[in-house]
Protein backbone atom coordinates (compact mmCIF):
# COMPACT_ATOMS: atom_id res chain seq x y z
CA UNK A 1 0.00 0.00 0.00
CA UNK A 2 2.54 2.51 0.52
CA UNK A 3 4.73 1.45 -1.88
CA UNK A 4 1.88 2.18 -3.83
CA UNK A 5 1.19 5.42 -2.63
CA UNK A 6 5.20 6.65 -3.00
CA UNK A 7 4.94 5.64 -6.27
CA UNK A 8 2.22 7.23 -7.45
CA UNK A 9 3.27 10.32 -5.91
CA UNK A 10 7.19 9.84 -8.05
CA UNK A 11 4.50 9.02 -11.45
CA UNK A 12 2.81 12.89 -10.13
CA UNK A 13 6.03 14.27 -9.54
CA UNK A 14 7.47 13.26 -12.70
CA UNK A 15 4.42 14.49 -14.54
CA UNK A 16 4.88 18.12 -12.68
CA UNK A 17 8.46 17.76 -14.42
CA UNK A 18 7.33 16.87 -17.65
CA UNK A 19 4.49 19.59 -17.77
CA UNK A 20 7.17 22.40 -16.91
CA UNK A 21 9.03 21.15 -19.75
CA UNK A 22 6.39 21.26 -21.99
CA UNK A 23 5.78 24.89 -20.94
CA UNK A 24 9.19 25.95 -21.92
CA UNK A 25 9.12 24.28 -25.12
CA UNK A 26 5.91 25.58 -26.29
CA UNK A 27 7.38 28.95 -25.89
CA UNK A 28 9.63 27.60 -28.78
CA UNK A 29 6.48 27.16 -30.93
CA UNK A 30 5.32 29.78 -33.06
CA UNK A 31 1.51 30.01 -34.36
CA UNK A 32 1.29 32.65 -37.35
CA UNK A 33 -2.24 34.16 -38.16
CA UNK A 34 -2.85 36.85 -41.06
CA UNK A 35 -5.88 38.78 -42.38
CA UNK A 36 -6.97 37.14 -45.27
CA UNK A 37 -5.61 39.46 -47.51
CA UNK A 38 -2.38 39.72 -45.69
CA UNK A 39 -2.39 43.33 -44.53
CA UNK A 40 -1.72 42.15 -40.92
CA UNK A 41 0.63 38.97 -39.87
CA UNK A 42 0.64 38.43 -36.52
CA UNK A 43 3.18 35.55 -34.24
CA UNK A 44 2.61 34.30 -30.83
CA UNK A 45 3.94 31.40 -29.12
CA UNK A 46 1.97 27.78 -28.31
CA UNK A 47 2.47 30.20 -24.86
CA UNK A 48 0.12 33.35 -26.49
CA UNK A 49 2.54 35.61 -25.97
CA UNK A 50 2.58 37.95 -29.00
CA UNK A 51 6.33 37.67 -30.64
CA UNK A 52 5.98 40.07 -34.13
CA UNK A 53 2.71 41.85 -35.33
CA UNK A 54 3.62 43.06 -39.22
CA UNK A 55 1.12 46.04 -40.21
CA UNK A 56 1.09 47.05 -44.31
CA UNK A 57 1.57 50.54 -44.48
CA UNK A 58 -2.65 50.88 -45.81
CA UNK A 59 -3.75 49.71 -43.08
CA UNK A 60 -1.99 52.91 -40.86
CA UNK A 61 -4.18 55.09 -42.80
CA UNK A 62 -7.53 53.91 -41.35
CA UNK A 63 -7.45 53.54 -37.48
CA UNK A 64 -10.75 52.06 -37.24
CA UNK A 65 -9.72 49.38 -39.72
CA UNK A 66 -6.45 48.91 -38.15
CA UNK A 67 -8.02 48.21 -35.32
CA UNK A 68 -10.71 45.63 -36.63
CA UNK A 69 -7.90 43.42 -37.98
CA UNK A 70 -5.90 43.22 -35.26
CA UNK A 71 -8.99 42.26 -33.16
CA UNK A 72 -9.78 39.79 -35.71
CA UNK A 73 -6.55 38.89 -36.61
CA UNK A 74 -5.50 38.25 -32.79
CA UNK A 75 -8.34 36.28 -31.72
CA UNK A 76 -7.47 33.78 -34.47
CA UNK A 77 -3.92 33.53 -33.33
CA UNK A 78 -5.05 33.23 -29.82
CA UNK A 79 -7.52 30.28 -30.38
CA UNK A 80 -4.76 28.30 -32.68
CA UNK A 81 -2.20 28.77 -29.86
CA UNK A 82 -4.90 27.56 -27.37
CA UNK A 83 -5.33 25.03 -29.10
CA UNK A 84 -2.31 24.00 -29.59
CA UNK A 85 -0.89 24.12 -25.87
CA UNK A 86 -4.28 22.45 -24.33
CA UNK A 87 -3.31 19.54 -26.53
CA UNK A 88 0.01 19.20 -25.81
CA UNK A 89 -0.28 19.82 -22.22
CA UNK A 90 -3.46 17.46 -22.36
CA UNK A 91 -1.16 14.79 -23.31
CA UNK A 92 1.45 14.72 -20.43
CA UNK A 93 -1.14 15.06 -17.84
CA UNK A 94 -3.07 12.26 -19.15
CA UNK A 95 0.37 10.62 -20.01
CA UNK A 96 1.32 11.02 -16.22
CA UNK A 97 -2.01 10.32 -14.68
CA UNK A 98 -1.30 7.32 -12.07
CA UNK A 99 -3.81 4.25 -12.44
CA UNK A 100 -6.32 5.39 -9.05
CA UNK A 101 -9.60 3.15 -9.54
CA UNK A 102 -12.21 5.13 -10.26
CA UNK A 103 -10.35 8.09 -11.37
CA UNK A 104 -10.58 6.91 -15.33
CA UNK A 105 -12.37 9.74 -16.37
CA UNK A 106 -8.76 11.40 -17.14
CA UNK A 107 -7.96 8.46 -19.59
Amino acid sequence: MFGDIMGMMGKLKETQQKMEDTKKRLDTVLIDEESNDGLLKITLTANRKVKSITIDDTLLEDKEQLEDYLVLVMNKAIEKATNVNEAELGAVAKDGMPNIPGMDMFK
